[in-house]
C-alpha cells in the first residue's frame, strides 16, 4: 500500500519560502507532486507534514492537504476494488485526470496570490485582495470551498446583490470584482483552470463604471494651477508639483511617483514600470516636468527618490504603504485648497490629473489609440492589435500638444 505525505522541498523560492509537495512512496520509490502551497521553515512542521498551528489559515490549508492525500488513497482503493495492478505511474495518470482539490479551490488560489503580492511588496493590492477574500467568504456562508467552475456569472450576480444589500456602491463593488477577475486571469495563465470557465465574458464589470462621471480639467485650468503664485502658501508647493507632474507624465499615479528614483531618469526620458499593471513606460520629459525635476534636485532629501515622500531609503513594504496612505490623504486635502485658490469649480483629487491628461489629449485631437497606448491600457481588446504598432515617438509628439505657446 502506498504511503502519502506532504513535505517541504528544500529548494528556496524567490520569496524566501519553500514549495510544498505531495510525496507518494510505493515499493521504496517515491514521486513528488507540486502543490500551490509554500511555507517558511518556521511555518512548517516537517514531522507531521502540516502547517504549524500559528500560521495564517493553517487549519484550512492542512484540511486541503489532507483531502489531497485522501484522494491518492481513494484512487489506490479504486484500483484494488477493480482488481487492477497499479504503480506510481498509474497513480500519477489518475491524479492528472482527477480534479485537483488544491488548485481547483478558488479560495486557496486567491490566498496564494495574495501572499505572493505581500512577498513582492505589493501591499496595497494585497490589502484589496484580503478585503475581497473576507467579503467573498462571508457571502459563501463562511465556507472556504469554491471551485473555479462554481464561480460563474450567476454566482457573481448574486454576490453583487449581496454587496448592495450591505451598502456597497458601484465603485466599491467594482474594486472587489476586479480583484476576483485578476486572480481568475492568473489561474487561467497558470493552467489552474480553463478559459471556457471564465465568468467575466457574461458578467461585465464595465457596467459598474457608467454611473459616475470622471472629473477632468481642461488645459486652461491646468495652466492656471501651474502659473498661480504659491509664495504665500509654501505648504502647498509639493502638492501642486505632484499634481502637475502626474498630468505632464501621462497621468502617472501617486504610488509610482512616490517610488520614482533619480535612476529612472536618463537624458530627456523617464523610464518606469507601473506598479498596478507592470506596464513599462518611456516618457518624454516636457518642460513643466523638467522644472519640477530641477526644483527637487535643489530641494529634495538626500535619498534615491525624486520626491520627498519616502523619507529614507530601504523602507519595508508595510512602511511604504503606511507612508503612502498618510501623504496621499494630505495631498488630496491640499488639492482641495489649491482648487479653491485657483477658483476651479471641479473637485481636485490625485486621480483628476490622470483623467485631465486623457481629456486634454482628446480635445487636442489625439486618437483613441494614441491615448490608450499612452495611458498603458493594454487590456482594451478592441485596440490592442493596433496599439502594438504605435511607436513611443508618436506618443511623445502627441504629448507636445499639452504645451501652450503662451505659457511661461
Amino acid at each position: 500500500m502506498p504511503t502519502v505525505k506532504s513535505v517541504l522541498r528544500k529548494t528556496k523560492l524567490t520569496n524566501n519560502k519553500y514549495p510544498i509537495y505531495l510525496r507518494i512512496t510505493y515499493l521504496r520509490k517515491s514521486k513528488f507532486f507540486r502543490t500551490n502551497f509554500n511555507a517558511s521553515l518556521k511555518e512548517w512542521n516537517q514531522k507531521t507534514g502540516q502547517f504549524n498551528s500559528k500560521t495564517e489559515n493553517s487549519t484550512q490549508n492542512n484540511r486541503v492537504l489532507k483531502k489531497f492525500e485522501s484522494k491518492v488513497l481513494e484512487i489506490v482503493n479504486g484500483f484494488e476494488l477493480e482488481d487492477k495492478d497499479f504503480s506510481l505511474e498509474s497513480i500519477e495518470r489518475a491524479l492528472r485526470v482527477e480534479a485537483n482539490p488544491i488548485t481547483n479551490n478558488f479560495f486557496i488560489f486567491f490566498s496564494i496570490i495574495t501572499r505572493e503580492m505581500l512577498d513582492s511588496g505589493r501591499t496595497g493590492s494585497a490589502k484589496v485582495n484580503k478585503d475581497t477574500y473576507n467579503s467573498l467568504k462571508l457571502f459563501n456562508k463562511g465556507l472556504l470551498e469554491l471551485t473555479f467552475e462554481d464561480l460563474n456569472a450567476d454566482f457573481l450576480y448574486k454576490y453583487e446583490v449581496f454587496l448592495r444589500k450591505r451598502g456597497g456602491t458601484d465603485g466599491g463593488i467594482g474594486v472587489k470584482m476586479r480583484a476576483i477577475r485578476s486572480v481568475y486571469n492568473l489561474a487561467i495563465k497558470r493552467n489552474i483552470t480553463k478559459e471556457i470557465n471564465y465568468p467575466f465574458k457574461k458578467y461585465k464589470i464595465a457596467k459598474l463604471k457608467g454611473k459616475s462621471l470622471k472629473r477632468a480639467l481642461n488645459l486652461e485650468d491646468i495652466y492656471t494651477i501651474k502659473n498661480f503664485d504659491f509664495s504665500n502658501q509654501q505648504h502647498l508647493i509639493n502638492s501642486r508639483n505632484y499634481f502637475l507632474f502626474s498630468f505632464f507624465t501621462r497621468g502617472m499615479n501617486f504610488a509610482d511617483m512616490m517610488r520614482l528614483k533619480w535612476s529612472n531618469i536618463s537624458n530627456d526620458k523617464i523610464f518606469y514600470t507601473r506598479s498596478k499593471t507592470n506596464y513599462n513606460f518611456s516618457i518624454k520629459i516636457l518642460s513643466p516636468v523638467q522644472e519640477i525635476l530641477d526644483y527637487y534636485k535643489t530641494n529634495a532629501l538626500s535619498t534615491e527618490y525624486v520626491f520627498p515622500i519616502l523619507l529614507r531609503d530601504g523602507l519595508k513594504p508595510n512602511q511604504i504603504e503606511n507612508r503612502k496612505h498618510k501623504v496621499l490623504k494630505a495631498f488630496n486635502k491640499d488639492l482641495k485648497a489649491i482648487g479653491a485658490l485657483c477658483k476651479i469649480d471641479h473637485k481636485l483629487t490625485s486621480y483628476v490629473a490622470r483623467h485631465s491628461y486623457a481629456n486634454c489629449m482628446r480635445k487636442a485631437g489625439s486618437s483613441t489609440e494614441i491615448i490608450s497606448e499612452s495611458l498603458g491600457h493594454q487590456e482594451l481588446s478592441t485596440t490592442k492589435a493596433y496599439l502594438k504598432e504605435l511607436g513611443a515617438s508618436e506618443i511623445d509628439n502627441a504629448c507636445d500638444s499639452l504645451l501652450l505657446d503662451t505659457a511661461s
